[in-house]
């Protein structure tokens, strides 16, 4: 995956999924702040919303069902994306068989939308929409005032008024956005909502300052809810909108549901992010021992700005994925000897007491207990009770030289080596072998780091990849006749480490388990 698309993943929680035309620059990660507006904020308010762009109203009605069936509160209709639109005929069609409150947008060309026809007839459509019951419509904030001042919706109150603007960048001065946030609330819109593109996760934090509830970012999609955000927006299976996670992820992944103000947030600081599985096991886990936590991505483009930036207590903790490893340490205020020692922090913690930034490493031990583990269970022992390790007095062959390979090799007190140097090396029988290179995952799914032949020397073959679950590595070791540890038991027990110090509490272990046997 290029930058590019990467960072259209990092699109924010409230991802209005505008279709620009050609000639018109899509920001490369939007932000929609959405708040209440002249009525004041609600508690407890937000609703999951999934933008719809379908081209034909038959199209449009069967999405709105599968939207409901997935879990959506409410849908956003882009009539701007349906073709030949006769808003007397189709609007009756749409409203009469929504199977869920809807919000009408129907955006023209000035601001992003496909709408490139007469503006009386635009606006008479949003109108008819009211009229029809629709619960939410959509006025651009050029136009609102005209709207408001001749009060089309002083008699229709169950109908709430979005009032949006579209800022092409986060750049300006927090004095200019103050005063266009001033203006959309003027209006009297029910819902304001602030558009904008940023291309780095902490331009965000130049708007979340702005209003004591509002989203930021990627993981604004996210977090809405514990800034009081009105909407947030994902998409439906087998239509899905770049930058937009799926209903389902929304819900059983990140449990949107139970986020509010007290919720204290967790991430994965990486580059990239899209990869991770993190938040399929803390999320869950997280609510299954009733601890008021959020694990989300954070996509990091610059550890300085990012740990300047985000520096509130909400933010209580990290995980620290590649490229980050050693380079997080410089801003750590405490770091654990372990992870002194290693010289890599996968795990950092902010003290409850005084916010300092303590770094741990949760991977070191993870791998070499997942190893021990394995010999312990197949009798696989030195025999001396009094052995610091099972490991101890047995050959350990470490293919790589990376982070995980240096760290697998100081907890060893060995040495690194690089791959190529192996393909000839003869193990000594009964060795264990540790496989720390990306060999086995995409696209070197078939390929193993080490001679076919020397596999059956081996008595324990550990592979860090999971991804898949079982590697090529490993399915010729068991067919050897090798002890097998996949790289999915070491993520588990770094996973468990991580959670302890996250929470200061003990991870239910069986639990995250059954978690990452079913999930990974």
């Amino acid at each position: 995956m290029n930058g590019g698309d990467e960072r259209r993943r990092r699109q924010t929680a409230l991802e209005e999924a505008d279709v620009r035309p050609a000639g018109r620059r899509r920001p490369t990660d939007d932000h929609r702040l959405v708040q209440m507006g002249s009525v004041g904020v609600l508690r407890n308010t937000t609703m999951v919303c999934v933008p719809l762009m379908s081209h034909s109203v038959e199209q449009m009605v069967s999405d709105m069902y599968q939207a409901k069936v997935e879990g959506a509160d409410l849908v956003e209709l882009r009539l701007d994306c349906l073709k030949e639109f006769n808003h007397q005929q189709d609007l009756q069609t749409l409203l009469r068989r929504k199977p869920l409150p809807v919000a009408v947008v129907y955006r023209p060309k000035w601001e992003g939308g496909l709408y490139e026809g007469d503006e009386n007839s635009r606006l008479e459509a949003l109108l008819l929409a009211k009229d029809l019951g629709a619960e939410y419509v959509d006025f651009e904030l050029q136009v609102a005032y005209d709207i408001m001042e001749k009060r089309k919706f002083s008699q229709q109150k169950s109908c709430k008024i979005i009032v949006s603007c579209f800022v092409d960048g986060v750049t300006s001065l927090k004095e200019d956005l103050s005063h266009l946030i001033t203006r959309m609330q003027s209006t009297g819109a029910d819902i304001i909502k602030l558009v904008t593109s940023a291309t780095d996760i902490t331009e965000l934090s130049r708007i979340f300052h702005l209003l004591s509830h509002c989203q930021r970012g990627l993981i604004s999609q996210l977090l809405g809810p514990k800034f009081g955000g009105v909407l947030v927006y994902g998409s439906i299976e087998g239509n899905l909108v770049p930058g937009l996670p799926t209903l389902a992820s929304l819900r059983e992944a990140y449990g949107v549901e139970h986020i509010d103000a007290d919720t204290k947030v967790f991430g994965l600081i990486s580059k990239p992010v899209s990869h991770s599985k993190g938040p399929l096991l803390h999320n869950p886990t997280f609510r299954h021992v009733g601890y008021n936590g959020v694990y989300v991505p954070m996509f990091v483009d610059d550890l300085k700005q990012f740990f300047n930036v985000y520096e509130s207590p909400d933010f209580a903790g990290y995980s620290v994925g590649i490229p980050y490893k050693e380079a997080v340490m410089e801003f750590c205020d405490e770091i654990h000897p372990l992870a002194k020692s290693i010289g890599a922090v996968n795990t950092i913690v902010k003290r409850l007491s005084d916010g300092k930034l303590v770094g741990y490493n949760t991977d070191c031990e993870a791998s070499i207990t997942a190893i021990e583990d394995a010999l312990k269970a197949r009798g696989l022992v030195n025999g001396e009770a009094s052995l610091p390790s099972p490991l101890t007095g047995k050959q350990f062959v470490l293919v790589g030289a990376g982070d995980r390979a240096k760290l697998l090799a100081l907890a060893v007190s060995g040495e690194a080596r690089p791959f190529e140097e192996l393909t000839k090396f003869q193990p000594e029988k009964g060795a264990i072998l540790a496989n720390a290179t990306p060999i086995g995952m995409h696209p070197s799914k078939d390929r193993i780091p080490v001679a076919e032949e020397t596999l059956r020397d081996y008595s324990v073959v550990f592979d860090a990849v999971y991804t898949p679950r079982k590697t090529t590595l490993l399915k010729d070791a068991e067919s050897a006749g090798s002890i097998i540890v996949s790289g999915v038991e070491m993520f588990l027990r770094q996973a468990v480490g991580q959670f302890n110090l996250f929470t200061g509490g003990k991870a239910p272990e069986e639990f995250m388990r059954e978690i990452v046997l079913s999930k990974f």
